[in-house]
């Protein structure tokens, strides 16, 4: 299949966007709290996708969790804190570009976990899963897959991009040489993990866009078809002339000239 192009890949995206700022308003409207987990390859796309998931949606609502390494405290802490104190309240969404799932990922490939840590983490993750779905949670749990190949060209697209090589870290260069590895850690994790409560669901993303749309069609397909009709809004006729701005303390930056 062709790579997807960026007119038919935006032409498809704009009316999956309408349906996620409808689902945006019926979560608000009913208190339902949603959680996205974004895990998957280096270079794989998750932050593109999760952009694409959250662009329309109201910031206020919508959140990005993306957390550093642990510090030294946070390593003494049970495991699932600090990824539980991100967690959604009413009407809200939170997407984690990674997850609690490091600890099935990148710490037990790169040795960051010792095997004791991993069995556990791997026992105790349905059952604090199961309690958020208990606790009404809507849960989504994708894994991008994507050929080693196509990772190698992401992965020298940011060394030679300025703006992008900041993407590119000592454990992603690690990462390469460690691919096969990844595929064991992540069939381990899917063994241990993929309930009925929280399955996973796998996404062929060696085709960003279309991996995209795949992904949002299948989280929109798989939420209860609730519609909540937007507020009626009038915007009445201006009392008197539109006033141009004035300005006395301060005057603005003058023009950028291109």
């Amino acid at each position: 299949m062709s790579a997807l192009k960026r007119e038919p890949y935006r032409a498809a995206l704009r009316p999956m966007q309408l349906e996620l700022v409808a689902m945006a308003r019926w979560l608000r409207h009913s208190g339902r709290r949603l959680v996205v987990v974004f895990e998957g390859r280096d270079a794989a796309g998750k932050g593109g996708a999760i952009g694409a998931v959250a662009e329309r949606i109201n910031p206020r609502q919508c959140r990005v969790v993306a957390l550093p390494r642990p510090t030294e405290r946070e390593s003494t802490q049970w495991y699932f804190q600090r990824y539980a104190a991100h967690l959604p309240a009413a009407g809200e969404i939170a997407l984690f570009d990674r997850s609690w799932y490091n600890r099935a990922g990148v710490e037990k490939v790169m040795g960051y976990a010792d095997p004791a840590q991993v069995a556990a983490f791997l026992e105790q993750a349905p059952v604090f899963e199961q309690q958020l779905v208990d606790d009404g949670v809507l849960l989504f749990k994708y894994w991008l897959c994507c050929d080693q190949a196509r990772q190698e060209e992401r992965f020298r697209e940011r060394l030679c991009d300025p703006l992008k090589r900041w993407k590119l870290s000592p454990v992603d260069l690690e990462a390469r040489s460690r691919y096969a590895e990844y595929t064991q850690a992540r069939e381990d994790m899917l063994a241990a993990t993929h309930t009925a409560h929280a399955p996973w669901t796998l996404v062929d993303f060696n085709d960003q866009r279309r991996g995209r749309l795949t992904l949002i069609r299948d989280l929109l397909d798989r939420l209860p078809d609730t519609c909540v009709p937007p507020p009626d809004i009038e915007l009445p006729p201006l009392q008197g002339a539109p006033q141009p701005e004035r300005y006395g303390v301060l005057q603005p930056l003058p023009p950028f000239e291109a």
